[in-house]
């Protein structure tokens, strides 16, 4: 289904053609003087150099073509040269029934549908997740949900930080506490234990522990080294032991992600192409590209146009050791392999970026992705407290996910329980439904690539941009349609009509507008587009709420027009805020 601008926008470009100019110059946009205005069209301004004419005579041959449209019910020519344009009340009425009907409410699946992996996670196993991992995983999910929507694959991968040394300190600690362990016994030959031989909450306290003990002792890093150089040559017991670290990492990981309603297809990590990374090093080598430098492996990425030094892109390191580069290029060629992806995009803190440009440059040099194959960054800014400075606890320390979402989730209940009469059970449940939606809606409905202030008291407000508004207005458009059930009424045989009042005209300009916000959003990867959109919307129901009697509203063809309309915009808001990862309860 086109968008309603497209066939405003072909109704004036006929007008222009019939007129004798070029058919071009008859775009349409919103306008910019809504007091004025609903669309306007500017193409006279710029057919006066290409016609030596005035301007507003241009204007009003094509507004003189216009007398008789269907499509609009207002078109006229103003000094110096615009078009102003407000749609036809009916055609309106018309073009909402269709979305109405329609499976996705007007929005046309992707004529090309595109294959796509989508790198959003990035934690480290045996590590929790803290607000740091948030702003990948609310942006990547909302990605990765618009492009289904609109007919894409998009297959989302965690890509966790599984190798390395990381778990050589983990062992080695291990080592040094339980040393009776069969996994450390050389000549065990026996099945090792299914149950793992710690805790989510001992592995979180074990890896700091290692971690800073092997800043302090060389000798307990060089052990660490070892253990990781051992782990990675296959030593039974260690890669046992690095399977209870990832079963009961993982585990952990995908119950804390579930809390924030967003799921992964892949739960690959870096130990997934280590037997790959010989053979492509080998392979860079033999193409000419890969060289030593400093006892490095390393491949130049540098080009002419560049305006700033863009180092070498490092391979290996000058003990043989891989690095993150090495992984995520084998990773690249693995994804190609098994999916042959149209696009691989990476949601990560935009501090990455050169990292990426190196990645990228080396990936397109040695031919490890088609020509065609788009390889994207889309780089974060950064959650900050109010003092301006990256997010922290009271006590100045990095806050663990899920006590975020505890504390959200109270301040919820507290606002639920404050304002009306609720059980307890249910109150909680609301709460932890409201309050995702603050803390998701809070994120993205700013541009993903500046930094923005989380501020719990704003983000979980009933009042103003916020995710609580916009649920508050779903479920009060419920609560109508469902009081209208109640008193025997049937939606199913509903119909709009053309707008009676400014408040309704205005509603059913912004649920026309749908269709092309989200193909928009999508093609921009720009979540924040589309929380402005349900910002607006919901303004305009309210306004038109406050404004009109709908229920009480006598003339029954009048009222179902009146609901039929809502059962669009609740349908509308509803999709949109799945599209953002989260949803709406039935009460409030």
């Amino acid at each position: 289904m086109k968008t309603i601008i497209e066939l405003i926008s072909n109704e004036v470009m006929t007008a222009f053609k019939e007129a004798g100019y070029d058919e071009n110059m008859g775009k349409v946009t919103l306008s910019n003087r809504p007091d004025l205005c609903e669309y306007q069209c500017n193409g006279a301004m710029a057919g006066a150099k290409v016609y030596h004419k005035a301007p507003i005579m241009i204007a009003k041959d094509v507004v003189e073509k216009l007398a008789d449209s269907k499509v609009l019910e207002m078109a006229e020519a103003v000094n110096p040269g615009f078009i102003n344009l407000k749609v036809s009340g009916e055609y309106m009425a018309q073009y909402l029934e269709e979305m109405r009907n329609s499976e996705k409410m007007g929005v046309e699946e992707a004529k090309n549908p595109q294959t796509m992996i989508l790198d959003y996670g990035g934690p480290n196993v045996a590590k929790p997740l803290h607000v740091g991992h948030l702003r990948s995983a609310i942006i990547g999910e909302s990605i990765k949900r618009m492009g289904r929507y609109l007919g894409h694959t998009v297959i989302g991968d965690v890509h966790l930080g599984d190798w390395g040394l990381q778990m050589g300190l983990i062992i080695t600690e291990l080592h040094k506490r339980k040393p009776e362990l069969v996994y450390f016994q050389e000549n065990y030959e026996g099945e090792y234990p299914a149950e793992a031989p710690f805790t989510i909450s001992e592995l979180e306290e074990i890896y700091p522990a290692a971690s800073g003990k092997s800043k302090e002792d060389e000798e307990y890093k060089a052990e660490a080294l070892e253990a990781t150089h051992q782990l990675q040559m296959g030593n039974r017991g260690y890669r046992a032991l690095w399977k209870h670290i990832l079963q009961v990492s993982v585990t952990d990981l995908k119950k804390n992600y579930a809390n924030l309603n967003v799921d992964f297809d892949l739960w690959n990590g870096e130990s997934s192409v280590q037997d790959t990374i010989a053979p492509m090093v080998q392979k860079l080598k033999d193409q000419g590209l890969a060289y030593e430098d400093q006892g490095a492996i390393v491949v130049d990425v540098k080009e002419e146009s560049d305006t700033k030094e863009v180092p070498p892109c490092m391979i290996l390191k000058s003990d043989g050791a891989a690095l993150y580069t090495t992984t995520d290029l084998a990773t690249i060629v693995e994804r190609m392999e098994k999916y042959n992806p149209d696009e691989i995009m990476y949601v990560v803190d935009k501090r990455q970026e050169m990292h990426f440009v190196q990645v990228f440059r080396c990936a397109k040099k040695a031919g490890m992705v088609k020509e065609d194959t788009k390889l994207t960054f889309l780089g974060f800014g950064t959650m900050n407290g109010k003092d301006g400075k990256p997010f922290k606890t009271r006590e100045g320390g990095v806050m663990r996910l899920e006590n975020l979402i505890r504390d959200i989730n109270e301040e919820m209940y507290k606002k639920i329980v404050d304002n009306r009469s609720i059980k307890e059970e249910d109150a909680r449940a609301t709460a932890k439904i409201v309050g995702l939606s603050a803390i998701k809606y809070g994120d993205l409905s700013n541009q993903a690539s500046k930094d923005y202030i989380f501020d719990i008291e704003r983000f979980t407000s009933f009042e103003g941009n916020t995710g609580p508004y916009i649920l508050y207005t779903t479920v009060r458009i419920k609560s109508i349609l469902n009081r209208y059930k109640e008193e025997g009424g049937n939606l199913d045989v509903l119909k709009i009509l053309a707008a009676g009042s400014d408040s309704e005209k205005a509603l059913m300009l912004e649920a026309s507008k749908f269709n092309q916000v989200i193909t928009n959003a999508y093609e921009e990867k720009a979540p924040h587009k589309i929380c402005s959109y349900i910002y607006e919307l919901a303004n305009a129901f309210n306004r038109f709420y406050h404004e009109t009697k709908i229920l009480a509203e006598e003339e029954q063809a009048k009222k179902e027009s009146y609901l039929a309309l809502l059962m669009l915009v609740k349908n509308i808001l509803e999709a949109c805020i799945d599209m953002l990862g989260f949803e709406a309860p039935e009460r409030m």
